[in-house]
This record gives C-alpha cells, structure tokens and sequence, in this order.
C-alpha cells in the first residue's frame, strides 16, 4: 500500500491524539523520508518523542525545525 505523507500525517495524529505515541511516531518517521526538511514533520516526531518519554531525541526534532524554519511557531 503506497502512503503519501498526507495519510501518514492523519494516521500519526490520531495515533498521538489516542496515546498511541509508538505508531505515531512511526508514522512521522515514514512521512519524513518522503520529505526529509518538512519542519511540520519533524516538529509532531519530536511531539511523538516526547510522548515517549524521549526528551533528548525529541528537542533534537524541534531544533530541527526550527532551523528549517526560524519563524515555526508551532515547533514545541
């Protein structure tokens, strides 16, 4: 089943929205490499990560984004 990173986004969000960080995170993690420097996507897997529990991981997300887009207000 070929996913495009739209579906893969919805599925990682209810994921997360469940508590279900594991298969969110794998969503996330799939939608990245379809578009390694969207900051949106590494900002909701550093979201996934520190779900998880994850925090170094997970602010090496938000740096991220934050260095793909200075102005990202949504970057945690």
């Amino acid at each position: 089943m070929d996913e495009n990173t739209s579906d893969l986004v919805k599925k990682g969000t209810q994921f997360s929205t469940e508590g279900d960080f594991e298969n969110a995170l794998s969503c996330f993690e799939q939608a990245i490499i379809l578009e390694p420097n969207n900051p949106d996507l590494l900002n909701k897997k550093g979201v996934a990560l520190r779900g998880l529990g994850r925090y170094d991981e997970a602010i090496e997300c938000f740096n991220k984004s934050l260095q793909l887009d200075p102005r990202d207000l949504d970057a945690s």
